[in-house]
C-alpha cells in the first residue's frame, strides 16, 4: 500500500468520529421543536425507501397533507393508502424529478389540487454502483440529472411562494458519501457533493428571509431497496 493509499485510510475513520462526535453534540443540545399541524409536505421519492418512512413519519407527527412524488405508480399508491390509512389526507402524482417541464407542470397541479407546499423534501435519487470506467455515459447523466439539477426544479417551482407566505422549509436528503466519497459510486458521490454544495449555497442565501429555511440531512447506510446488497466493513 503507498502512501497516498495509506492516508485515505487513515483519514476516513477520523472524519467519521468527528462527524459522529458532532452529530451526537447536536443531538444532546437542546433544540426548539415546532408541530407539523397546518403544514402540507411533499416528498419526492416517496414511493419507497427512506422517502416512504419519511412520509409516513410525517403524518404520524401531524402534518395536514402529504403528498408524494415519483415514478412508479404502484409504490407512490400503496405508500399513499397506507398514510390515509393514519387518518392524514394523501395525494400521489408522478413525475420524474429530472424533467424540468414535468416538475413545473406537476407542481402547477399540486397547487391547483391540493394547496401551497410548505415543506419540501427533497428525496429522490439514483445510484448504479460502478466505477467511472464501468459506467454507462447516459447512467451517469441519470444521477446528476436526478440526484442533483431535479432540486433545482422543485426548488424553483415551490420556494418563491414559501417566501410569499414568509413559511416553508426545504429539505434535501443527502448522504455521508458527500463528505466521504467511496469508491465503486462515483455518480452517486459526485452528485451528493453538488447537492450538498447546492443547499450550503441555498442555506446562505436565504439567512434574510423570515420564516423559511433550509434542513440537508446526511444519513449513513441505510437498509433500503437502494443499497441492497450493500455491506459496511
Amino acid at each position: 500500500m503507498d502512501l497516498k493509499s495509506l492516508g485515505r485510510v487513515l483519514v476516513f475513520p477520523v472524519h467519521m468520529i468527528y462527524l459522529i462526535v458532532k452529530a451526537c453534540v447536536c443531538w444532546l443540545l437542546p433544540s426548539r421543536r415546532t408541530g407539523l399541524g397546518g403544514e402540507v409536505v411533499l416528498v419526492t421519492g416517496g414511493g419507497r425507501g427512506i422517502g416512504r418512512h419519511l412520509a409516513r413519519e410525517f403524518a404520524k407527527q401531524g402534518a395536514r397533507k402529504v403528498i408524494l412524488w415519483g415514478r412508479t405508480e404502484k409504490c407512490l399508491k400503496d405508500t399513499a393508502e397506507e398514510i390515509s390509512l393514519l387518518g392524514t389526507e394523501c395525494h400521489y402524482f408522478l413525475c420524474d424529478v429530472a424533467n424540468r417541464e414535468e416538475v413545473y407542470k406537476q407542481a402547477k397541479v399540486v397547487r391547483e389540487k391540493v394547496g401551497d407546499v410548505t415543506i419540501l423534501v427533497n428525496n429522490a435519487a439514483v445510484v448504479h454502483g460502478k466505477s467511472l470506467m464501468d459506467s454507462d455515459d447516459d447512467a451517469l447523466l441519470k444521477s446528476q440529472h436526478i440526484n442533483t439539477l431535479g432540486q433545482f426544479w422543485t426548488t424553483k417551482a415551490f420556494l418563491p411562494r414559501m417566501l410569499e407566505l414568509r413559511h416553508g422549509r426545504v429539505v434535501c436528503i443527502n448522504s455521508i458519501l458527500s463528505q466521504s466519497p467511496i469508491p465503486g459510486v462515483v455518480d452517486y458521490c459526485t452528485s451528493k457533493a453538488s447537492s450538498l454544495a447546492f443547499m450550503e449555497s441555498l442555506t446562505l442565501g436565504m439567512l434574510d428571509c423570515p420564516g423559511v429555511g433550509c434542513t440537508t440531512v446526511l444519513p449513513f447506510h441505510t437498509n433500503t431497496e437502494m443499497f441492497q446488497g450493500m455491506k459496511v466493513r
